[in-house]
C-alpha cells in the first residue's frame, strides 16, 4: 500500500510539473535549459533548449513584414500551429522522461517503468535502463533525438491537416527548396553556428540534422560560447536575443508572448512508434560532425536579405 501511494505521488508530481512547464515555447525552452544546468550528463536537454529557441524565433518571424506580405493570415496561423504542436508534443513526451531520471537519482534506483504511464516508447524505456547502467551520455542523447523525431512523425508531419495545408503548400515547399530555414546556435559575438534545414518531412533527415546540431553544440571549441550565451540571454522568442551581437542593422522582431495566446492542446493516444516502425540501424550511428561549415551566420542573413528585397520589390510593384 505504501509503495502504491508513493508511486501515485511520483506520477502526480511528474504530471503536474510537465503541465506547468508545457505552457508555451518560452516555458519549455527554460525547462530544458534549467534541467541541463542541474543534470549536465543529460546532454540532449541542452540540445533541446537550443532547438526550442529556434522554434520560438520561427514563430515570431511570421509577424515580420515580409512574412505578413507574402503569406496570408491563414498560412501564417497554420505555420505557427505546426511549430507549436511539434514543440508541445516533444516536451510532453520528453520532459516526463527527464523527471523520472531525476526521481531515480533521488531514490537511488531506476524507476523508468513509470514511463509506461506516459506512453513512452519501449525503445526509450530500454535506453534509459541502459544509460543507468552504462552512463553512456552520447548514446542516450542520440536515442532521445531518434525518439522525439519519431514522436512527431505521425501526429504532426503525417497528420492529414498539417500534411495537406502546410507541407504540401507552396510557402513551405519554396522555403524548403531554397534552404531558407536553419537551426541557429548563437554566441555573444557576431559568430552564429548552426545548420540549414532541408526535407523536414523526412524523419531520417531530421534525425541526421539533430545529430549534426548536437555534434556542433558539443564541439570543445564551440560549446563554451553557446552555454555562455544561453545562461546570460533570456529566451523571449525574439531574434533580438542574439541579433544585438550582430554587426548589422535588422528589423526588430517582436517577443513571442506579446503575439500569441497560450494554446490548449488536445493530447492523443500515443502508439509506440518503435513497435510499429522499428528502429533503423543508421539512426543509431554516431554523427562525425565537421564544424568547418557550421559558421552559417552570413549565409543565413544573405537569404533573409533576399526575402526583404523581394518584400520591398513587391511593395513597389503593388503601389505603382
Amino acid at each position: 500500500m505504501y509503495n502504491e501511494q508513493k508511486e501515485q505521488s511520483y506520477i502526480h508530481y511528474i504530471t503536474n510539473c510537465t503541465r506547468a512547464h508545457n505552457i508555451d515555447n518560452i516555458s519549455r525552452t527554460k525547462a530544458y535549459q534549467n534541467f541541463f544546468v542541474d543534470f549536465p550528463e543529460i546532454k540532449w536537454a541542452f540540445v533541446a533548449s537550443m532547438v526550442s529557441r529556434n522554434a520560438g524565433w520561427n514563430m515570431t518571424d511570421l509577424h515580420l513584414p515580409p512574412f505578413q506580405k507574402i503569406l496570408s493570415d491563414k498560412e501564417r496561423s497554420r505555420l505557427f500551429m505546426t511549430y507549436e504542436r511539434a514543440n508541445w508534443l516533444i516536451f510532453s513526451d520528453a520532459y516526463p522522461q527527464l523527471l523520472v531520471y531525476k526521481l531515480s537519482l533521488s531514490s537511488k534506483k531506476p524507476m523508468f517503468y513509470l514511463l509506461k504511464e506516459y506512453n513512452a516508447s519501449q525503445f526509450m524505456i530500454n535506453e534509459w535502463y541502459h544509460f543507468w547502467k552504462s552512463n553512456n551520455q552520447e548514446r542516450l542523447m542520440i536515442a532521445l533525438i531518434i525518439n522525439e523525431q519519431n514522436v512527431i512523425q505521425t501526429p504532426v508531419i503525417k497528420q492529414p491537416f498539417f500534411k495537406h495545408h502546410v507541407f504540401h503548400k507552396f510557402p513551405y515547399l519554396l522555403q524548403d527548396s531554397l534552404f531558407m530555414n536553419a537551426v541557429i546556435l548563437p554566441t555573444r559575438s557576431p559568430k552564429l553556428y548552426g545548420a540549414f534545414v532541408h526535407d523536414f518531412t523526412n524523419v531520417t533527415k531530421r534525425i541526421e540534422l539533430g545529430k549534426k546540431i548536437a555534434g556542433i553544440i558539443y564541439s570543445p571549441n564551440i560549446f563554451p560560447t553557446l552555454i555562455e550565451f544561453a545562461l546570460t540571454n533570456e529566451h523571449t522568442g525574439s531574434r533580438i536575443d542574439y541579433e544585438i551581437y550582430l554587426n548589422m542593422t535588422l528589423p526588430k522582431s517582436p517577443m513571442l508572448r506579446l503575439l500569441y495566446p497560450v494554446i490548449s492542446h488536445q493530447d492523443i493516444i500515443r502508439n509506440d512508434w518503435s513497435k510499429s516502425r522499428g528502429v533503423k540501424k543508421k539512426w543509431l550511428q554516431h554523427h562525425n560532425a565537421s564544424t568547418k561549415k557550421s559558421d552559417i551566420g552570413s549565409a543565413f542573413y544573405k537569404k533573409r536579405n533576399m526575402l526583404y528585397a523581394y518584400y520591398h520589390l513587391k511593395n513597389i510593384v503593388t503601389s505603382v
